[in-house]
């Protein structure tokens, strides 16, 4: 049994003692999610199969009210499956060798999509006036690390984090992660970033430790810092502004992000990098310093709003030798950068990239609960061999969520994207997406 899993079970215990407390009871709620997933994505210009797979999610949610007293104990738990309703071999994309999963599905010995998958996380969590520990299955939503929710099942982290609120107007964050589960996975992995990932001789860590502090400056400003260290890969610095501002009838808001990130422990030393603890980016042929990372990241993204209608413009610059780096297991991952989309990231070494975002909300036409996103980005001087390379990506998203009736909160999403790039695949894609959420306690 690992350190994390001894401590879970003796939190577990000292709960259970406890665990008929009126506020644990009380405040108690479960629901469970459904989605139906569809995705076909079209591989244009590369020998790889179209990936076209089908199926049925169900994620249990528990969260537990806390126990009466100074110390509040309780538990929650996520409990996920998906069902396959169709996928082929020709469709279930997966390597040779690999270990990684298909699109959506795990993948069985003989190469085709696994039937089914499911996973269990529980998670022990105290109270101290305001502020919670968690241990055991998180789902963090920080600057530094993101969970990915973008398939049929969410992913999942396994560690402990503790939230402070002591203190008016700031919130103070701070763990460490140990493990990650992917959206299509049932098992746990360890943590790696792009060109560390590979599956043959991919080196990966137990160890990713995060801290930071969001500081509300007044009520419209807000001021982030954050720090992740992924040992023997990388070290992050995170700075963050945002800003919202009423101008006449409608309103602006500022989007700030500035990264710095350098190397840690093995990654910074030609023998780590030689042994595979090195991160995707260009060096010139004979550089000492090849694989190590090396990045500067900064973007600003200013969003207009006025009555139905979001209008967005934004810049990423990605600079250093190396690409950008994030936790990436090679099965599904997010990167906290206002060019993560559909499809691509736009996160490659030396690249520029603007975008621009349209959004109406048709409830001012009185069509409550249907909305419409498109967005475009450009990137380009993506360091190569070959010289700069450049991409665009092109995305459409229309949903529509049932505001009365027996099925209030039915939703409906289709999700279209194309990638063209002369640095990576062309890539199209859709997805069809059916989601309902029934409260069960």
């Amino acid at each position: 049994m690992n350190k994390s899993s001894l401590a879970l079970a003796v939190a577990f215990g000292l709960f259970a003692q406890q665990a008929s407390a009126a506020g644990f009871i009380q405040d108690s709620k479960a629901t469970l999610g459904l989605r139906n997933f569809y995705i076909n994505q079209d591989t244009r210009n590369a020998a790889a199969n179209t990936q076209e797979e089908w199926g049925q999610g169900f994620q249990f949610n528990y969260v537990s009210g806390f126990t009466e007293g100074t110390v509040g104990l309780g538990v929650d738990a996520i409990g996920l499956l998906g069902v396959k309703l169709d996928s082929g071999r020709g469709r279930h994309y997966n390597p040779d060798s690999s270990r990684y999963s298909g699109t959506v599905f795990p993948t069985d010995e003989n190469g085709r999509a696994e039937d089914e998958f499911s996973s269990l996380g529980l998670t022990g969590k105290v109270r101290i006036s305001k502020t919670e520990a968690r241990l055991g299955t998180l789902q963090p939503k920080l600057p530094v690390v993101t969970f990915n929710d973008g398939r049929l099942l969410p992913q999942t982290f396994e560690g402990g984090q503790i939230t402070s609120a002591e203190i008016d107007n700031l919130i103070l964050v701070g763990g460490q992660l140990e493990h990650a589960k992917g959206r299509s996975s049932s098992s746990s992995e360890s943590l790696s970033i792009g060109g560390a990932n590979n599956a043959e001789t991919g080196r990966f860590s137990n160890k990713f430790y995060y801290g930071g502090a969001d500081y509300k400056i007044t009520q419209n400003l807000l001021a982030q810092y954050y720090y992740g260290n992924l040992e023997d890969f990388y070290q992050q610095h995170f700075l963050g502004l945002t800003h919202n501002w009423a101008i006449g009838p409608g309103a602006l808001k500022t989007d700030l992000r500035y990264f710095h990130s350098g190397s840690d422990g093995e990654n910074g030393s030609v023998a780590g990098r030689a042994d595979g603890y090195r991160s995707s980016g260009y060096w010139d042929a004979g550089d000492s310093d090849r694989g190590e990372v090396d990045n500067d990241t900064w973007s600003a993204l200013f969003t207009y709003s006025l009555g139905g209608h979001a209008l967005s413009a934004g810049y990423q610059q990605v600079s250093g030798d190396s690409a950008f780096p994030f936790l990436n297991q090679g099965d599904g991952s997010t990167a906290y950068l206002i060019t993560d989309r559909q499809i691509g990231k736009f996160l490659s070494a030396g690249e520029r990239t603007w975008l621009a975002e349209y959004a109406y909300d048709f409830a001012k036409l009185g069509a409550p609960g249907l909305k419409a996103t498109v967005a475009y980005l450009s990137g380009d001087n993506i360091d190569s061999a070959e010289g700069d390379r450049k991409e665009w990506e092109r995305d459409f998203r229309l949903d529509y969520t049932l505001q009365s009736g027996a099925l209030k909160g039915l939703g409906f999403s289709w999700r279209n994207a194309s990638l063209r790039s002369n640095a990576a695949a062309d890539q199209d894609e859709n997805r069809l997406i059916v989601s309902y959420t029934l409260t069960l306690l």
